[in-house]
């Protein structure tokens, strides 16, 4: 397997700023994402470099907690985290275009989630991969748009 990362873009009809505050609060990614279900600050902490936050993400087969810190943090232009501190990478960059703003949404399954899952999967470890591959090849497109409708109802 050798590409595993994934992104998409979506052009919303808001300014940097206010998609960046909408993203910024993961709290609210239950909202938009078809896996991740709820997500809370840790400490009463906030969208900030170094920051860590809770996550519960769901499928039909299983449910499961996640623990991310914030790695990027820079309003209107980026806002990024990694699960587990070393298994996968989020991001979100916003750019101003016509009519609005681009919202990229970006995966990549780092190497040390590559180990992680070859320590706990064994044999499985590529297929387990793969479906994580899948899952943000259709979970991306989902998401964005979800955020879309909700930024452009308000």
């Amino acid at each position: 397997m050798d590409d595993l990362t994934f992104s998409d873009s979506v052009v919303i009809d808001r300014s940097p700023e206010d998609l960046y505050d909408m993203v910024s609060d993961v709290t609210r990614m239950g909202e938009w994402s078809p896996v991740c279900k709820a997500c809370w600050w840790e400490e009463g902490d906030g969208p900030r470099v170094g920051a860590w936050f809770g996550g519960r993400n769901e499928l039909p087969e299983r449910t499961w907690k996640t623990r991310s810190e914030v790695v990027a943090a820079d309003r209107g232009r980026e806002f990024a985290f990694v699960v587990n501190g070393t298994i996968a990478r989020w991001g979100y960059t916003f750019t101003p275009v016509d009519g609005g703003t681009e919202v990229t949404e970006s995966w990549q399954f780092l190497p040390g989630g590559i180990s992680m899952f070859h320590e706990r999967f064994g044999e499985d470890a590529e297929a387990q991969i793969e479906n994580r591959l899948e899952a943000a090849r259709t979970g991306i497109p989902a998401t964005l748009a979800a955020i879309k409708r909700a930024a452009e109802s308000r």
